[in-house]
C-alpha cells in the first residue's frame, strides 16, 4: 500500500506544469528576483542582459530627491527604462517605496543601496517583492541612499511612484511638534566639556509623556542629573528610550503599548533652572547613545494616496533660450548639470509636480521645469 502511495505521488509530480516545477526549484536554489523573472518568463540572455545592464547605469547615476517624492509617467515595452534616485536618511527613518499602475500583473523591481563609507561603491541592503510594486526599509546608518526602480521588459502603463519616510517611533510628547525640539543632538554643553546625547522637547509643565513605541518599563524612578526618569526597552530593536527631567511619573509601570501615557514633562534633575522639557535619549547596546531625531521627526505624507494615472508624452522639446538642466526637481539647492540648447530634443521619463524628468541624447538623466520646454507627439 505504501508503494502505490509512493508511485502515485511520483506520478503526480510528473504531471505538474514546467512552470511549477521552475518555481519550486527557484525556491529550493534561492535565485535572486530577476534571474527568478528570467526564468519563469523565458527571457533570452541577449535580452535580459540589456536589461539588467540599466540596473548597472543606474548605480551610477546621481539624480538628487527630497522627501517625500512623487513621479508621474509611462512605461513602455522594451523601452529599458531606470528610475535612480539618491537621498540623505537618517538611523530611525523607515523608507517606503510604492509603484503604482493600471494594471494588476506588471512587475517593477525596487531596490535599495547605501554608499560605503570613504567609497564610490553603493551595496544593496534590500530588494523589494516585484508583484506587490513596494519596498520598505527601516534605516539603521546614516548616509547617502539610492533607490533603484526597474519595470519588467515588457511592462506597458502609466505608473506613478511614490519615495517616502517616516520615524519609525510617535513624538514622545502628546501633542508635540518638531518645532518644540530646542536642542539637538551634539550641543555644547557644560561649557564645551560634554555634548548633548539626546534632544530637549519644551512643553508646559505637566504635558503627558508618551511611550513611542511598545516595550518593557526597565526603570522609573529619581536619580543624577536626569532627576525623575524612565527607561523604555524596544526588544524589538534592542535599545532602550531614555526619558529625563520629568515631574513625575506613572506608578506601576511595566509593559506599555505605543502612545500609553507615561509621565509628565517636568524640569528636574540638572534642568531645575530651565524651562520644563523633555530630554529624550536612545542607547544601543554596546554603543551607547545614538541621535533620536530619526526614529521621532515626524515627516510630511504625499497627498494623494490614490494618484489618477495618463499617458504622457514620450518627447519634450527645449523651447527656452536659457534652459536649466539640474541634478533634483527645485530651483533652490540644486546644481545646473549643464544649459540646454534651444530646439534639443529630450526623452521623458516622468514628471514630478513642474519638473520633468528626463534623459538627453547622452542617456544622462536630468530634470527640466515645464516652462522650458513643449511636448512633441
Amino acid at each position: 500500500m505504501r508503494t502505490g502511495n509512493f508511485i502515485s505521488l511520483i506520478f503526480i509530480l510528473m504531471l505538474s506544469s514546467c512552470t511549477q516545477l521552475e518555481k519550486a526549484e527557484a525556491l529550493i536554489n534561492g535565485l535572486p528576483p530577476k534571474e527568478e523573472y528570467k526564468k519563469e518568463q523565458r527571457i533570452s540572455d541577449e535580452l535580459f542582459n540589456i536589461w539588467e545592464s540599466r540596473a548597472e547605469t543606474g548605480l551610477k547615476e546621481s539624480v538628487e530627491i527630497e522627501l517625500p517624492y512623487a513621479e508621474s509617467g509611462t512605461f513602455k515595452p522594451r523601452n529599458f527604462g531606470i528610475y535612480s534616485y539618491q537621498t540623505y536618511l537618517m538611523p530611525g527613518e523607515v523608507l517606503e517605496t510604492e509603484i503604482f499602475t493600471d494594471t494588476t500583473h506588471t512587475l517593477v523591481f525596487a531596490d535599495i543601496y547605501k554608499k560605503e563609507a570613504g567609497q564610490d561603491q553603493f551595496i544593496k541592503i534590500k530588494s523589494g517583492i516585484a508583484k506587490e510594486r513596494k519596498l520598505k526599509f527601516e534605516i539603521k546608518e546614516k548616509g547617502l541612499y539610492k533607490i533603484l526602480i526597474q519595470p519588467e521588459i515588457e511592462a506597458n502603463s502609466p505608473f506613478r511612484i511614490h519615495i517616502q519616510r517616516s520615524p519609525a517611533y510617535m513624538f514622545p510628547v502628546d501633542k508635540g511638534r518638531n518645532g518644540d525640539i530646542g536642542s539637538y543632538w551634539g550641543d555644547i554643553r557644560d561649557g564645551g566639556k560634554r555634548e548633548h546625547k539626546g534632544i530637549d522637547i519644551f512643553a508646559e509643565k505637566g504635558t503627558p509623556v508618551i511611550a513611542a513605541t511598545e516595550g518593557r518599563i526597565k526603570y522609573a524612578g529619581e536619580k543624577g542629573l536626569g532627576g525623575k526618569q524612565i527607561w523604555l526597552r524596544d526588544r524589538k530593536r534592542k535599545l532602550s528610550l531614555y526619558y529625563a527631567h520629568l515631574d513625575s511619573i506613572i506608578p506601576d509601570l511595566k509593559k506599555v503599548k505605543s502612545g500609553d501615557t507615561i509621565g509628565f514633562v517636568g524640569n528636574t534633575g540638572n534642568a531645575v533652572h530651565t524651562p520644563p522639557h523633555l530630554h529624550f535619549g536612545i542607547y544601543q547596546n554596546n554603543h551607547g547613545a545614538i541621535d533620536p531625531l530619526g526614529f521621532v521627526y515626524q515627516t510630511e505624507e504625499l497627498s494623494d494616496k490614490n494618484p489618477a494615472l495618463s499617458e504622457m508624452s514620450a518627447r519634450l522639446k527645449i523651447n527656452a533660450r536659457r534652459a536649466s538642466l539640474r541634478k533634483k526637481p527645485a530651483s533652490n539647492n540644486s546644481r545646473v548639470v549643464r544649459n540646454g540648447e534651444l530646439g534639443e530634443i529630450l526623452y521623458v521619463q516622468g514628471k514630478s509636480a513642474d519638473w520633468f524628468h528626463v534623459r538627453d541624447s547622452l542617456d544622462n538623466p536630468l530634470f527640466i521645469h515645464e516652462s522650458q520646454v513643449i511636448h512633441l507627439n
